[in-house]
């Protein structure tokens, strides 16, 4: 099994973790993903900043065209200089004329004599709604606005001409209007032709009031706006952008955008050269990278689970600079100044160091930093200490991390990092305080991302490479867990016994490097297989008869050996990661059940042919992990100082010293990578943990019942 300590990743298909051709598609992959990022590298023009003074003239490299915002500005405001207003009814003047009207229905009837005999007073009310509905609906403006409104494709439908007048006047409507009006409200046939004939002949005379129709004005006025395409300006090459001294304007920002894009265009991706630059850049990146993990994490070499994790989290980080450079660089100059220098390393960071290791993590950030400076659009000041520092420091802070919600603390601290670089890069320029204000206010953008990205990524990633990181060990530490529950309940003896061992393991584990939140964990799950059987284990049993002495040896060590299966089955039905149910099957090995095994020697004076030794050894496997090894060394050492009399670190050292020379004797640790050295470590680490967490108090003497006179 592969060593905890040395990755977090467990895997579970055998064939895909150890499949050379699958290693060689992974590495194909990464090395096709930095070609194409290295070969699409960034057209380098001069770096300016919006409202400082340049420090050098800038002369354009080839001839372009840009988008004139000054000139379409002028274009768009020449557009609707000489536009009028546009008036409407009063809509007051309107009301007015719709009361008088059904007062004149209601009084006087001899509008009846020229109707005909079908006509009635409901259809004259309708007809007068409609044509009032009519009248609020036209509109009047000059016949240049008019005609600038049919050009531009505006409905012109409801707009007649009108020549200047006094509003405080009134007008009188043409024949022409009122023809108009007759037409589109009674064109329809609904309503009798003598019907419109007597409304109109009743209200045409009269004096309307005009008002200036606001909205309508601006609104065709801002259409008539957009509808002037942008105009573009020509810079011959040779031609100064800007010269030195000169202060940058959001005009050089989009020349120098401009130029870019047409670098861009006339760059030859395709000539031999340039592919074969590529190419060996490509190579000597991927030979470093394999030089750095043959060097210190052979380990990750031989797992090709936790190779295509580190690949598929370092093609996140690539993408997200190409794309932030097609969504900053290439779609408004305007964005690019309020995000000129994003933090694209620390999630990547981040998610190595919680899922791989922090060595894993410091490196792929120091050459992605580096590869990002140099391929990428990004050119600004700063740059790539901003992403090389902050990758650092968050990865510091990272290897710590035992709650998701320390993320965004985490993140802050990057931040504040981000900040005092933003500051100390502005001090060595001309400081601008609105540009510094606005770059660190891009740094908490950034780092707010990546607390969000992260975050969400990271049960993704758990789930899918079924890794265990810290996050999950402090979860699965909780009490409330259901097993746990149970074990406390049912074994609360075994459960204090999992607790003490898990902070001896814990101790133990640290000490040789290994995971040793790891061991304290699954430590805790390590008994589990106790719970139902729990009368049949010391630690639990109440003063009494013991039940063993109702059973013959055999049958006690098939009961207590059958808690390791039992421990599996639970761990299994619970959801438990293998890698603890691998610890729940390792931590006895194949160790024999001493006790009832001397008691079976004892019932047939000690003729060992009378005794099959494998009816009182466990099923195994043998430790193959320290952490295993570990945890089966702390789990007897814990047991046997139950017995010891009197605990001095002197008879401590010399128990432990006795159980591992057993264990290897035994042959237990022979198929896990511990040293001699390392043991050496974890013995002294276990006696100092043991002694630290059992605090051993004087006795006192009784107390003496004193008399009062």
């Amino acid at each position: 099994m592969e060593n905890i300590s040395s990755a977090r990743t467990h895997h579970t298909g055998r064939f895909f973790d150890s499949s050379s051709l699958l290693r060689l598609v992974i590495v194909w992959l990464i090395t096709v993903a930095v070609f194409l990022f290295v070969h699409n590298r960034a057209v380098r023009v001069p770096s300016l900043e919006l409202g400082t003074v340049a420090s050098q003239y800038v002369v354009a490299e080839v001839p372009f065209k840009f988008v004139d915002e000054e000139m379409t500005t002028a274009a768009r405001h020449a557009a609707v200089i000489d536009v009028g207003k546009i008036f409407e009814i009063s809509s007051e003047d309107i009301l007015k004329r719709k009361m008088e009207f059904e007062a004149l229905l209601l009084k006087d009837q001899w509008w009846r004599r020229i109707m005909t005999a079908q006509s009635s007073l409901d259809e004259m009310y309708r007809a007068s709604e409609q044509f009032f509905d009519l009248l609020e609906q036209i509109r009047f403006s000059d016949v240049r606005t008019i005609e600038r409104m049919r050009q531009a494709g505006i409905d012109v439908v409801n707009f007649h001409e009108i020549a200047p007048i006094d509003l405080r006047l009134g007008i009188c409507f043409t024949d022409k209007i009122w023809e108009f009006v007759r037409r589109r409200a009674f064109g329809d046939g609904r309503f009798q032709p003598a019907a419109a004939d007597f409304l109109i002949s009743t209200i045409r005379d009269k004096i309307w009031i005009l008002r200036v129709d606001n909205a309508m004005t601006r609104k065709v006025r801002k259409q008539l706006r957009q509808n002037v395409p942008a105009t573009y300006s020509f810079v011959d090459a040779g031609t100064r952008i800007i010269d030195s001294g000169e202060k940058v304007t959001s005009r050089h920002m989009a020349k120098l955008v401009a130029m870019k894009k047409e670098l861009s265009l006339q760059r030859d991706l395709w000539h031999p050269k340039t592919i074969l630059g590529s190419l060996i850049l490509t190579a000597v990146i991927v030979f470093v990278g394999g030089l750095f993990f043959r060097c210190y994490h052979r380990e990750i070499l031989k797992s090709n689970t936790t190779m295509f994790l580190i690949v598929t989290i370092v093609l996140l980080g690539m993408g997200s600079v190409k794309l932030f450079e097609l969504f900053l660089l290439h779609s408004s100059h305007d964005l690019v100044d309020s995000v000129r220098s994003p933090l694209l390393t620390p999630f990547v960071g981040i998610l190595l160091c919680i899922l791989v290791n922090p060595s894993v993590a410091i490196f792929i950030v120091a050459v992605l930093a580096v590869l990002f400076d140099g391929r990428s659009e990004f050119r600004i000041a700063g740059f790539l200490i901003q992403n090389l520092l902050v990758g650092f420091v968050v990865i510091f802070y990272t290897r710590t991390l035992r709650r998701r919600a320390e993320i965004v603390g985490i993140c802050l601290k990057g931040w504040a990092v981000a900040s005092l670089i933003v500051l100390g890069v502005a001090l060595y320029k001309d400081f601008s305080f609105p540009v510094v204000c606005n770059d660190i206010v891009g740094a908490g953008f950034f780092m707010l991302l990546t607390a969000v990205v992260v975050v969400g990524l990271l049960p993704l990633f758990e789930s899918c490479f079924h890794i265990l990181t810290d996050i999950n060990l402090m979860e699965y530490m909780n009490p409330n867990n259901e097993l746990l529950q149970r074990l406390m309940v049912e074994a609360p003896g075994t459960y204090q016994h999992a607790v003490l061992v898990g902070s001896i393991a814990e101790a133990a584990a640290q000490a040789i490097g290994a995971n040793g939140l790891f061991c304290r964990v699954a430590t805790l799950y390590h008994d589990i297989g106790k719970v139902s059987i729990a009368q049949y284990f010391t630690e639990n049993q109440q003063s009494g008869m013991n039940i063993h002495q109702l059973l013959t040896p055999v049958e006690s060590a098939r009961v207590i050996i059958s808690h390791v299966q039992e421990g599996v089955n639970l761990a299994r039905k619970a959801g438990l990661p293998e890698s603890f149910i691998s610890m729940i099957r390792e931590h006895h090995g194949t160790s024999l059940v001493y006790y009832f095994y001397h008691e079976q020697l004892k019932s047939v004076g000690h003729d060992t042919s009378k005794v099959d030794e494998r009816e009182f050894r466990y099923a195994g496997p043998k430790p193959r992990s320290k952490e295993a090894a570990i945890l089966m060394i702390a789990d007897s050492f814990e047991a046997a100082c139950r017995s010891v009399e009197e605990m001095t670190e002197e008879i401590l050292q010399r128990l432990v010293d006795q159980i591992v020379r057993e264990k290897v004797e035994d042959g237990q640790l022979d198929d896990c990578i511990l040293s001699f050295e390392e043991l050496g470590k974890a013995k002294k680490a276990m006696v100092k943990a043991l002694m630290s967490v059992g605090h051993f108090r004087i006795k006192y003497p009784a107390k003496v019942k004193v008399s009062h006179k």
